[in-house]
């Protein structure tokens, strides 16, 4: 599971929610990878015999190489350096491989959470965007190929209302055994 490094929370801070985006943006990836393989194989071993047939093989395997580094290797780093992280307190995004970008969002700013199923497949697979609104300037935070979407809206909403509870208290546990109103 995908998570971040204890040092930036806050002492008081817990992870609720670790995750990277949905497994289905692999699914292409790994299908250039099934396909570019055997055909590179294939056309190396076909190579007409003579003086180029190194040279022919080696042009298949830069080139099988080059289609698998961008249309496979470089989506799953991608894929692995993206997370979504729900605290107790925010929501943070980590993007990126070589330039990173974050961005948090405290939990106490959310007005509105929603999120929307793109098509028949993302309804069938529980993935979609998760769009969380704010009181903060930037406004919104979109999170693309969200897995579990619907569970992730209502924990999150679950907690932006925990949160104002806890913020009208005070920050106390009120015992309502003895709280005289």
């Amino acid at each position: 599971m995908t998570g971040i490094p204890k040092r930036l929370l806050a002492d008081d801070e817990d992870v609720v929610m670790a995750m990277r985006p949905h497994w289905k943006e692999m699914v292409g990836p790994v299908l250039v990878l099934l396909v570019t393989c055997p055909a590179a194989t294939y056309l190396a071993t076909v190579a007409p015999d003579g003086d180029a047939q190194p040279w022919l093989r080696l042009a298949v395997a830069v080139l099988a190489a080059v289609i698998v580094l961008r249309f496979t290797v470089w989506p799953f780093v991608k894929w692995l350096t993206t997370s979504y992280i729900v605290t107790d307190r925010r929501i943070i995004t980590r993007v990126g491989v070589v330039a990173r970008t974050g961005r948090d969002m405290p939990i106490s700013r959310i007005n509105d959470v929603t999120f929307q199923h793109s098509g028949i497949l993302e309804r069938i697979l529980g993935c979609g965007t998760l769009v969380v609104e704010s009181a903060g300037e930037r406004g919104q935070l979109v999170l693309r190929d969200v897995p579990h979407v619907e569970e992730v809206q209502r924990d999150v909403y679950r907690l932006a209302e925990a949160d104002e509870e806890r913020r009208r208290g005070g920050g106390r546990d009120y015992d309502t055994s003895t709280d005289i109103r």
